[in-house]
């Protein structure tokens, strides 16, 4: 055996073994790109396996050039380390629809719990494959859950800097019709290229795409509606396509009769216990998150139109961050364990 083979399972945990053996199904692209960044640093993580079909024998930093010096681990195409005492956790960074396929088709041991980036399982109807039931993976709404559950559908990108900006009104029973518009960076399209995420095309330029039926408004739906019992939540939401590569930037337009104070204090009051979502009393911009796991969230009004903003990194909080969050909670960690992370600022 070479010494590249050897190191297909080299444990990069700085408390060595001992720690959470985790694996990476689909390590190759952006979201796998930045977990992998992330559990390398984690002091509590051994990264087992990650396995990449197309990269299979060449090291990872190969294709995340970022992590040259970080790790010397290569891509894998092996998969005996889904049974008994293989990996604690298994993180799914695939398409979407291919999740489902690849629990479908692998025999993964019980004990092994799993957090999946894609939207396979968001959905409660959808939520159930081989006697495995997911629980939707939004710290700040459903953190009990997520803290005895074995299965994580991690929240969508957009979905998530939505649902931070409305939940303590969902909670307060105001929303009705919700007019939202939200920016993302390329990276938010994933790594293949499209006539929409080549740099000539995004250069210089903006467009709103998938109008008022993005996929994530039905994730959206199904969590305001978990706090708010009826059922007249309309969230009509325009996405953009931006000429940056990451964050999202949020603007939602509510009708509320609430003064703005008392609309600041529900907030406050709703994430005073939240590790990563914070209320801004001052204009919030991308850059203050990029690179870390926080969102950030600030209320104006005007009349009775209330406008809550609210931003995310979308590889971040929008997905491998808000997957290392829920990791975290289930085997009973520090909930920032491994993403206290400083944003890009300048």
């Amino acid at each position: 055996m070479s010494n590249k083979e050897n190191k297909i399972n080299h444990h990069n945990s700085p408390s060595g073994a001992g720690g959470i053996k985790s694996g990476i199904i689909g390590g190759a692209g952006y979201t796998g790109g930045e977990l992998i960044r992330l559990l390398i640093n984690h002091p509590e993580v051994d990264i087992t396996f990650i396995n990449s079909a197309s990269n299979a024998n060449k090291y990872v930093h190969e294709v995340h050039k970022d992590l040259i010096g970080e790790t010397d681990i290569i891509f894998t195409n092996d998969t005996s380390f889904l049974r008994v005492g293989g990996i604690d956790v298994l993180f799914l960074c695939v398409g979407h629809g291919d999740a489902k396929k690849f629990l479908e088709v692998n025999a993964i041991d019980d004990k092994i719990k799993i957090i999946d980036l894609s939207q396979d399982f968001r959905i409660s109807q959808q939520s159930t494959v081989n006697s495995r039931q997911f629980v939707y993976g939004l710290p700040e709404l459903n953190k009990t859950a997520i803290q005895s559950a074995s299965n994580i559908a991690n929240p969508g990108c957009f979905a998530t800097a939505i649902q931070l900006g409305l939940l303590p009104l969902a909670q307060a029973g105001v929303l009705g019709d919700v007019y939202t518009t939200g920016i993302t960076g390329s990276t938010g399209a994933g790594q293949s290229l499209s006539n929409t995420s080549h740099f000539s095309w995004r250069a210089n330029n903006i467009q709103a795409y998938k109008t008022l039926q993005h996929q994530h408004i039905h994730e959206i739906h199904q969590s305001l509606i978990q706090l708010q019992e009826n059922d007249g939540v309309h969230v009509h939401f325009i996405p953009w396509r931006g000429d940056f590569t990451r964050g999202i930037y949020i603007s939602s337009v509510i009708d509320c009769s609430f003064p703005l104070e008392e609309v600041k204090q529900l907030y406050k009051d709703f994430y005073k216990n939240a590790a990563f979502t914070f209320v801004s009393e001052t204009m919030i911009d991308m850059k203050q998150v990029v690179n870390t796991n926080k969102c950030l969230i600030h209320i104006e009004k005007q009349g009775n139109k209330i406008v809550v903003h609210s931003v995310i990194d979308n590889l971040l909080k929008g997905a491998s961050g808000q997957a290392l969050q829920n990791m975290n909670l289930m085997f009973n960690l520090p909930e920032d364990s491994g993403l206290n992370l400083k944003a890009v600022g300048f």
